[in-house]
This record gives C-alpha cells, structure tokens and sequence, in this order.
C-alpha cells in the first residue's frame, strides 16, 4: 500500500488532537504552531489550522444524501465495528448512523458518516468482501 497525504482545515489544534488521537485512535505525529500531522490507519493526515467557511453540500449514494466533501477511510470489518463501539463509548454523534449499503450486490458495505470538531466529514466503510473495493 502506498499511503496518501491529505491536509485539510480545522479551527483549532487541541479539538482537533483530542478528536483524532483519542477519539479515532490516531497516532499523533509532528506539529508546528498552525498544523498537526496523525497517523489515520498508515496515511498522513495534516489538519491546518483556517477558519474559511467550509461548502455545505450533499450528494446520493444509493438511498442516502451524504456529505459531498468527506473523506475517511476503507477499514477491516472487525476494525470498523471497534471504532463503531469506540465513538458510541464516547459518545460521539454520527450524521449517519452504521448501516449496511448494497446488500447483496458487489459492492455491499457497512459505513457511517460524522464530523470532526471542525465540521470535517468523515465516513469510515468496511466491504464484507475487501475484494470488491472496486468492483460494480
């Protein structure tokens, strides 16, 4: 696997760290005065502190309009159950409750979508058949 870099916005850096390392379980890497690098499951993560007005729009994907600007991460099932279980133990609101999507098909996938204390979309998905990332 080859890992990727994302920077993106956030108000500020201790919601942030405190979001990302405990919440989600990010290791947190190096740092400067206005970002924060985490280790989000082997990428890098590099939340910059800007407080621009973030686009508020939504997209559908199969039953459900979902944040259009979001990203996340493809996790093994049990990994994706664990921090299913990790955010409901703190507590932590979901936009879109865990639920399976294409059932049946190809495709089928648990997901769930929340925000970041920044406003971030996130969805985290796990494919009963890691295989089938890509198939249609």
């Amino acid at each position: 696997m080859i890992p990727f870099h994302m920077a993106f916005a956030v108000k500020d850096k201790e919601s942030t760290r405190k979001f990302y390392g405990e919440v989600i379980g990010c290791k947190v890497g190096r740092e400067a005065e206005n970002w924060i690098d985490f280790d989000f499951f082997g990428h890098q993560l590099s939340a910059h502190i800007n407080n621009d007005p973030k686009p508020v729009a939504k997209s559908k994907v199969g039953n459900d309009m979902v944040p259009l600007h979001h990203f996340g991460a493809v996790l093994p099932w049990e990994t994706w159950n664990g921090l299913i279980d990790r955010l409901r133990g703190a507590s932590y609101p979901f936009v879109m409750e865990p639920k399976i999507r294409f059932e049946g098909e190809p495709g089928e996938q648990g997901t769930f979508f929340l925000l970041d204390p920044s406003g971030n979309a996130m969805e985290f998905k796990s494919f009963r058949n890691p295989d089938a990332i890509f198939e249609h």
